[in-house]
């Protein structure tokens, strides 16, 4: 009978704890999903009479239920957490020669020390702000740090420099050109850093992800993004002679004739031909880096970058167009050339028939002046 009291008495005591309780509508979603006790006020008391949540109460409720959402109420929008950590880089072609060794002189404070024996490329680093210095080494810091990297070919790659101060380092470089283009070619990308990425690098949507960008990674950005706007200009050069040849065969196939000087088709085999060279051997389209051959991980990167802008099918392109116009040169040089052997065949039979009529004129005259 003494049991059968108590436990009544544990019931009682229990319901009254639970009466005391809020109702569940004012309680919180994330609260309300907590386990209660069997005391009931062992699960709630502490927390409604504390004016500041346990660390572990905040976690717990935002667990639960998300109701708490310190990630979502801290944390960068998607678009801005992709834009975050980006380094700007930009690529122009602007002339077909570029005076190294006088950009050199110039800005010898600001040369960045070859890394390898390539000597159609220099890289320059400016810098707004003092380098960050931990201990006995320099640590550069991107936010004050811009880097220029400057082909003889007449590409320029300018790391983490703002579209109001890219005319600003173009004019160091302009200084020192030859050739400039009434119009530059232009692309744009952009690197970013993640120090705790598992492999050496990550492709990304205009983009490249490595844990680390160093200046040996700059020269290798660099050389693909500049030899790459330097082959478009070369395939625009190269479409424009295949437009010329293609008005001149709807010409052909519409009068049966065409109307070039000989000087005109010499000048586009020049043309032509310098346009390869250059492509070949100026860019260096295929020369081996040496940057690449001795890490594997720039060795990765250069791939990387050389099949996502295409290089080789690009290439590729170029190299059809100039069969198809060195096939139309060939063409008209032997028309030239026939039409040009046919005016010597009459300027030969007109000299002959002069001769001829001469001939005659002198037989008949001297006929006549003999006596009978």
């Amino acid at each position: 009978m003494g049991r059968w009291r108590a436990s009544l008495l544990l019931k009682q005591v229990i319901t009254s704890a639970q009466s005391i309780l809020p109702l569940p509508s004012t309680i919180p979603r994330a609260r309300q999903l907590l386990p209660v006790s069997r005391t009931g006020i062992q699960s709630f008391g502490h927390r409604f009479c504390s004016a500041i949540p346990s660390p572990a109460t905040v976690y717990g409720d935002e667990y639960l239920c998300g109701n708490i959402d310190f990630g979502h109420r801290y944390a960068l929008e998607p678009k801005d957490e992709e834009e975050a950590g980006k380094i700007l880089v930009k690529a122009y072609f602007l002339c077909t020669s570029i005076d190294l060794k006088s950009i050199q002189t110039e800005n010898s404070s600001n040369v960045v020390p070859p890394s390898s024996r390539s000597s159609n490329y220099i890289a320059l680093r400016y810098s707004n702000f003092p380098s960050k210095v931990n201990g006995a080494c320099i640590v550069e810091d991107w936010s004050c740090c811009c880097y220029m990297v400057v082909f003889q070919y007449g590409s320029v790659v300018l790391f983490n420099i703002a579209d109001d101060e890219v005319e600003n380092y173009l004019e160091i470089v302009k200084r020192h050109a030859f050739g400039l283009l009434p119009e530059m070619r232009r692309d744009d990308y952009a690197v970013k850093e993640k120090p705790l990425l598992v492999e050496d690098m990550q492709g990304g949507p205009d983009y490249i992800v490595l844990k680390n960008l160093d200046t040996d990674g700059i020269r290798i950005i660099g050389s693909v993004l500049g030899q790459s706007v330097a082959l478009d200009y070369f395939v625009s050069q190269i479409d424009d002679m295949v437009e010329e040849f293609t008005d001149i065969n709807r010409g052909l196939e519409k009068n049966g004739t065409f109307t070039m000087d000989r000087r005109k088709l010499f000048q586009l085999v020049g043309k032509a031909n310098s346009n390869m060279a250059d492509v070949i051997l100026r860019v260096g389209l295929f020369e081996r880096s040496e940057i690449a051959w001795r890490d594997a991980k720039y060795a990765q990167i250069l791939e990387y970058l050389r099949e996502e802008y295409e290089v080789a099918q690009r290439f590729g392109n170029l190299n059809f167009k100039l069969k198809f116009v060195e096939h139309n040169i060939h063409f008209l040089q032997e028309v030239l050339q026939n039409r040009r052997s046919d005016l010597l065949e009459w300027c030969i039979i007109i000299l002959l028939s002069i001769e001829n009529v001469i001939s005659v004129y002198e037989i008949v005259h001297e006929s006549a002046t003999v006596p009978v």
